[in-house]
C-alpha cells in the first residue's frame, strides 16, 4: 500500500475515533444563574387583611312603632344630632305594670351607662397626662443621653395610643348621653299613653354605612334600622397564623399594597389580640389564627377612596437590615453530606459548592453570609447533577 493511502486511512480512522469521543464525551449542564447583590433587607410576614371602621354605630328602635319610610342611603354624610328617622309609637292602651317596669329599668340601665362612660373619659384624661409626662420625660433623658431611642419611640407611640382612647371614651359617652335621652322619652310616651312622633337623631358625625330598614313598616322593640361610621378612622385587621403573630410586636412597621391605588401605604401594628381563634382554611384543614389590628399612618388624602371591609394585602417588618449579603431563595439548598445551607457559585466553567449561613429569608431573597463580595453569580434551581467541580454553561434566557 502506498504511504499517502496509509496517511488517508490512518486520518480517517483518527477523525473517526475523535468523532466517537467527542460523541460521548460529557456536556456541561445548562443552569441558570443570578448575581448575588447587596442592599437593604426585611424579613416579612405576609398576608391578605381587609379594612374595618375602628368605631360602628347601630341605629336601633328605641320603642315599638310605626316606622317612616327613611329618606337616607349608603354614603350620605350625617352629624352629629341630625335626624335620621321617625317613628310613631304604637303603645297599647292598657299597659301593664311590667312594661312599665321594663322601661324604667331601660332608663336606669342607661344612665349607668352613662356614668360608666363618663368614669371611663376620666380614665382615658389621666391615662393621656401619664404618657404625657412620661413622653416628655424620656425626650428629657434622650436629649441627655440617658435613654435609648427605642424607649423614647415606645413612649410617643404609647401617648398616641392613650389620646385615641381618649377619642374613643368621649364617643363612647355620648353615645350613653343619647341613649338615656330615647330612654326617657320612650318612658314618658308611655306614661303619657302615646305620643305623634318620635326622631331617632345619629349619635355621631360619619356616613350611613347600611341602611337595614329603608321602607315603611311597623318594628319591634330593639330593631337595627341603619349602621352610621366615620370613615376617616380607619383600620387594617389581619388575620395570621398563631405561628408567624408571636415574631410581631408593637409598632412594627407595614407595607400595605395591592389596595387599588398607586403605591403602597404604610402602617404600624397596634395590637395583636392575646386570645387566637379556630379558622378551616379553603383545604379544609383547621389552623390556630389571631387578629393583628394596624394603624394607616399614611396621610388620609392617599387612602380617602378606601371602604370599610375592603381588601388589602400586608407585608409586617419583622427584621430590617440596611446592607446585607442576598441571594435568591431558588439558591439555597439544605446540604447532604453535612447539616445546614449552601449554594452552587459558578467559578468560569465549574460549579463550587458553597456553604452559607441563612440569616433570614423574605419573600423571594435569603440574607446570606459566608460568600464572595456581591456580584458573584450563584445557580439557580441546581439540577441533582450538578455537583461540586461539575462542568457548567450559563443558559440564555
Amino acid at each position: 500500500m502506498k504511504t499517502s493511502t496509509q496517511l488517508a486511512v490512518a486520518s480517517v480512522a483518527l477523525a473517526a475515533v475523535l468523532a466517537i469521543a467527542w460523541a460521548f464525551s460529557p456536556r456541561p449542564l445548562e443552569v441558570e444563574v443570578a448575581a448575588v447583590s447587596e442592599g437593604p433587607f426585611e424579613a416579612t410576614v405576609d398576608e391578605d387583611a381587609r379594612t374595618r371602621l375602628r368605631d360602628r354605630y347601630v341605629v336601633s328602635a328605641p320603642l315599638s312603632g310605626r316606622l317612616d319610610r327613611i329618606a337616607l342611603r349608603e354614603g350620605d354624610t350625617v352629624a352629629a344630632g341630625d335626624v335620621v328617622a321617625t317613628l310613631t309609637p304604637a303603645l297599647s292602651p292598657l299597659l301593664d305594670e311590667r312594661s312599665l317596669r321594663e322601661l324604667r329599668a331601660r332608663v336606669e340601665a342607661a344612665q349607668a351607662g352613662v356614668e360608666r362612660a363618663s368614669a371611663r373619659l376620666e380614665g382615658a384624661k389621666v391615662a393621656v397626662l401619664q404618657a404625657r409626662n412620661e413622653a416628655r420625660r424620656s425626650e428629657e433623658l434622650a436629649r441627655q443621653g440617658f435613654v435609648a431611642p427605642t424607649k423614647l419611640e415606645a413612649d410617643r407611640l404609647g401617648l398616641m395610643a392613650a389620646q385615641k382612647d381618649h377619642e374613643a371614651a368621649a364617643a363612647e359617652q355620648h353615645v350613653a348621653t343619647h341613649e338615656v335621652e330615647q330612654a326617657r322619652a320612650a318612658l314618658g310616651a308611655a306614661q303619657r299613653g302615646g305620643s305623634p312622633a318620635f326622631v331617632l337623631r345619629a349619635p355621631v358625625a360619619g356616613r350611613v354605612l347600611r341602611v337595614v330598614q329603608a321602607s315603611e313598616a311597623s318594628v319591634p322593640l330593639g330593631t337595627p334600622l341603619l349602621e352610621l361610621g366615620d370613615t376617616a378612622h380607619m383600620e387594617v385587621v389581619a388575620e395570621l397564623l398563631t405561628t408567624e403573630a408571636v415574631k410581631l410586636k408593637v409598632g412594627q412597621t407595614v407595607h400595605i399594597e395591592r389596595w387599588g391605588g398607586a403605591g403602597e401605604l404604610q402602617g404600624r401594628v397596634r395590637l395583636v389580640e392575646p386570645g387566637a381563634f379556630t379558622k378551616v382554611s379553603a383545604l379544609g384543614v383547621e389552623e390556630q389564627r389571631v387578629r393583628v389590628l394596624i394603624d394607616l399612618t399614611s396621610p388620609a388624602e392617599q387612602w380617602r377612596t378606601l371602604g370599610d371591609a375592603y381588601r388589602v394585602g400586608v407585608r409586617i417588618v419583622v427584621l430590617s437590615e440596611a446592607r446585607a449579603l442576598q441571594v435568591p431563595l431558588a439558591a439555597v439548598f439544605p446540604r447532604s453530606d453535612a447539616p445546614g445551607m449552601a449554594v452552587f457559585v459558578l467559578d468560569g466553567q465549574r460549579a463550587r459548592l458553597q456553604p452559607v449561613d441563612v440569616a433570614a429569608r423574605s419573600s423571594s431573597h435569603a440574607w446570606v453570609r459566608k460568600l464572595p463580595a456581591a456580584g458573584t453569580s450563584v445557580i439557580l434551581y441546581p439540577a441533582a447533577a450538578v455537583a461540586d467541580g461539575a462542568r457548567v454553561r450559563p443558559r440564555k434566557i
